[in-house]
């Protein structure tokens, strides 16, 4: 039987030829912090004085002493970044080119002193660019030179913190005879029988080349044996009846445990299982009088796509743990989120996430690693490219939480509008890779998942890219040059990214930038803010709907925050309201792997912003919204959104309100939703308040649910002062846990409990709340040391016309 020997303990980290202590896995700028070479990278402008640590080479070293009397022993790395030479008592084992792979030597027999000597990412990509000629890249870093995570080169929220190591799990394998090399299900449902081809590779020792071999596979009771013709063996596994894996809000996540073995007449020889799940996934690309589609299908059930986009959880992905996964993922779960986007610039994440995806039922999108850059398509990136490609589509297929590949991120978009044509002059740019490389192996190895070309990508050359009736769209343009109520002037098909910024929780920045007295423009807070005009973007969508505050950090940090919420909700309850013509918004982006202004929902230290409690709200199974002026006669239109399974019979009250909460008028309309359905209803003109009216708005509520619509501005809206009483309650068996309770007398908008100003710790249960006059709303906190109700009102705000 097979026989593995992790090599976790006992290697150093040469720096300048004096050996540290080195954690594998682990990578160059986390050894070099806990040895105290350099320092924290992530605090105040740390991330500039450790740019060396990328520049230069470094090497790994450890003992080994393999000799375990089986008849071979592998040395199995299962991620070495990136560039690297492998030597085994000064014989080269051999070299590796890429992070995003796993390598095998032989060292039957040998020991000695391991080194693993890494070379300068910079170096590596240089070389490989001076072989193919040079390509554009959204940024000035030679990323799209060498298989590695892009983001490591820096992004509009990611640091330059280029990386180096032995970052997953490195072992010796001993065997005799023969061992699974590769084992890969194809697992598909027809006429309610669920079927498993299971098709098992081997390789063999020269003593067990004609061996005999038979491989089993056993799945819910139900077992195959088929004997090897050759090194591969194909086992057909039917069964009846089973149990199907659903999305989250769909119906269940049974998984079933799948057992291969590999014997001869000895006995056992090695084994292999995973967890798998019955279902189907289609992608509906049909065209229609919208124009063409882009709908998920699972079970044969069309799903409305309530997404995010994931980034590396941390800049040093080797420190992210399957804890750390599970509670960012269940994070998601419990924000109503379904779909979880695994973005090109980053890496094909750890077997932890797409276990976890499984059991919650978090369906998964992954892109192959190509983002923002045209890419050489010649050696020696060709041939990586494959091996990484085959690598990974074998290693994630068992997980049914995947359900689409996608080839790359914005990179054909990039060819047609941005300069890349010209620049390129016919060069290679991915293209290659996109259209033709990757479906063929997609094709090939998991022909039971849809594949798309890119995100985004209309589908065909025949129409532009970024084309919002086809395919995929990407809605970037809000952001960067207008008012977030420009995301209602289209419905696109499928809004695969999307978001708006915000800076990090109080708490956050002061741990990240300590001693700083915060401002916008203070030096850490400047650093911390990769976005091209991040601040400028910022200031411009406050100044849109409130008067920009001068020299109030804390205002202006609070109403950053409710702008980034407002305008990802105002896009999501848009795109909601039209389904089944829009069929999914991918929000950019669920987390950050640094403390960073970005257009996260959970903040570097994984911290919620409001964003976060207002997905939970717009991604809701229900949902009431209020859509200005896109009614028959230009008034606002009351949409009722209903994506559970059962049909929804509710009251919908709606109120004209004055700004004191004087009901003007008022109308209850007795509705009825079908399941998986949207139901829009034009608002009664007696009902809407008079058009650019400073001082009425309009309420909507249905089962403890509420929409708002208000015609102008905040800062053209009569506000009255706030006021309202503030008491703070224990709760009865909880330690370090309070309810603020807030009671309004006015009307308060936004109304947003900071908690983490009360304690580091601290977190509060929901985000923004509207209150009208007389309505109470109670915050949980947990994690909170003593407070009072002076401190809970420190630690309130709400978006007044101040």
């Amino acid at each position: 039987m097979k026989d593995v020997t992790p090599l976790t303990d006992g290697w150093t980290l040469r720096h300048d030829e004096t050996p540290l202590p080195a954690q594998v896995p682990g990578c160059v700028h986390t050894d070099l912090y806990a040895a105290g070479v350099i320092p924290d990278p992530y605090l105040g402008l740390n991330e500039t004085e450790v740019a060396w640590v990328g520049r230069r080479s470094w090497t790994y070293v450890t003992d080994l002493a393999p000799d375990s009397g089986h008849e071979r022993t592998d040395l199995v790395f299962d991620g070495l970044d990136t560039a690297a030479t492998i030597t085994l008592d000064g014989r080269k084992l051999g070299s590796t080119r890429n992070m995003h792979r796993g390598y095998r030597f032989d060292v039957t027999g040998a020991n000695g002193v391991l080194e693993v000597d890494f070379a300068s990412a910079y170096d590596e990509a240089e070389s490989v660019r001076a072989l193919t000629g040079k390509r554009p890249n959204v940024y000035p870093e030679p990323s799209q030179y060498i298989r590695k995570m892009a983001c490591n080169f820096g992004w509009d929220w990611g640091p330059t913190l280029v990386t180096a190591g032995i970052w997953r799990p490195v072992g010796l394998e001993h065997w005799s005879t023969a061992r699974i090399a590769s084992a890969r299900p194809l697992v598909t449902v027809e006429d309610g029988t669920g079927r498993v081809e299971v098709r098992v590779l081997v390789e063999r020792t020269e003593g067990g080349r004609e061996r005999g071999l038979v491989a089993a596979a056993t799945v819910d009771g139900v077992r195959v044996e088929v004997a090897f013709e050759g090194d591969e063996a194909v086992l057909r596994l039917d069964v009846e009846d089973p149990r199907l894996w659903w999305p989250r809000g769909y119906g269940e996540q049974p998984l079933y445990r799948l057992d291969v073995e590999l014997r001869d007449e000895t006995g056992v020889l090695d084994t292999w299982e995973r967890r798998i799940g019955f279902r189907t996934v289609e992608l509906d690309r049909s065209a229609d009088e919208h124009g063409s589609g882009f709908t998920l299908v699972v079970n044969g059930v069309r799903i409305f796509a309530r997404g995010v986009n994931w980034i590396p959880d941390d800049a040093f992905p080797s420190r992210i743990t399957p804890e750390r996964y599970r509670t960012r993922l269940q994070q998601a779960a419990d924000a109503n989120i379904d779909l979880v986007r695994v973005w090109g610039g980053g890496i094909y994440e750890d077997d932890a996430f797409y276990g976890a995806c499984d059991e919650l039922g978090l369906m998964v999108w992954q892109d192959f690693l190509f983002a923002c850059s045209a890419y050489p398509e010649e050696q020696p990136l060709r041939g990586e490219v494959e091996a990484e490609a085959r690598d990974n589509v074998v290693r994630l297929m068992p997980h049914p939480s995947l359900v689409l590949w996608n080839g790359n991120n914005e990179n054909l978009w990039g060819f047609r509008d941005w300069e890349w044509e010209p620049e390129l002059a016919g060069d290679s740019w991915g293209e290659g890779y996109y259209l033709g490389l990757l479906p063929r192996i997609v094709a090939e190895l998991d022909p039971t998942r849809p594949y798309a070309a890119g995100s985004p990508w209309s589908g065909s050359w025949d129409h532009h890219p970024n084309d919002p009736a086809h395919g995929t769209y990407h809605s970037w343009e809000v952001w960067n040059r207008q008012d977030y109520a420009e995301y209602r002037a289209n419905v696109p098909r499928f809004v695969a990214e999307f978001g708006w910024q915000a800076p990090p929780a109080m708490a956050t920045l002061r741990r990240a930038l300590p001693g700083e007295e915060l401002a916008p423009d203070s030096p850490g807070m400047l650093h911390h803010q990769k976005a091209e005009d991040g601040n400028g973007k910022l200031d411009r969508g406050v100044a849109r709907h409130f008067e920009l505050p001068e020299n109030d950090f804390d205002r202006w940090h609070y109403l950053t925050q409710v702008v980034q919420a407002r305008a990802v909700a105002a896009g999501i309850e848009h795109w909601r309201s039209h389904w089944p013509v829009c069929a999914g918004t991918v929000v950019w982006q669920l987390n950050d792997c640094w403390p960073v202004s970005s257009w996260a929902a959970i903040d570097g230290d994984g911290r919620l912003k409001p964003l976060y409690h207002e997905l939970r709200r717009v991604y809701a199974d229900r949902l009431l919204t209020l859509q200005p002026g896109d009614g028959g006669g230009g008034g606002p239109v009351l949409a009722v959104i209903n994506q559970s399974a059962t049909e929804w019979r509710t009251a919908v009250t709606l109120r004209r309100l004055e700004a004191d909460g004087t009901t003007v008028h008022r109308g209850v309309h007795e509705v009825t939703v079908g399941p998986r359905s949207v139901l829009r209803l034009p608002v009664p003109a007696e009902l809407i308040p008079a058009e650019q009216s400073a001082k009425e708005f309009l309420v909507a509520d249905a089962d403890g649910l509420r929409a708002l619509h208000f015609p102008v501005a905040d800062k053209d809206f009569a506000y009255p002062r706030p006021e309202y009483d503030v008491t703070v309650e224990a709760v009865e068996g909880k330690s370090a846990t309070v309810d603020v309770v807030v009671s309004a007398h006015t009307l308060l908008r936004d109304l947003l409990l900071q908690a983490d100003r009360l304690d580091p710790h601290a977190a509060a249960d929901q985000g923004l709340r509207t209150l009208l006059p007389g309505e109470q709303a109670r915050f949980r906190v947990t994690g909170c040391g003593s407070v009072d109700a002076k401190r809970a009102r420190a630690a309130l705000f709400c978006a007044d016309a101040r």
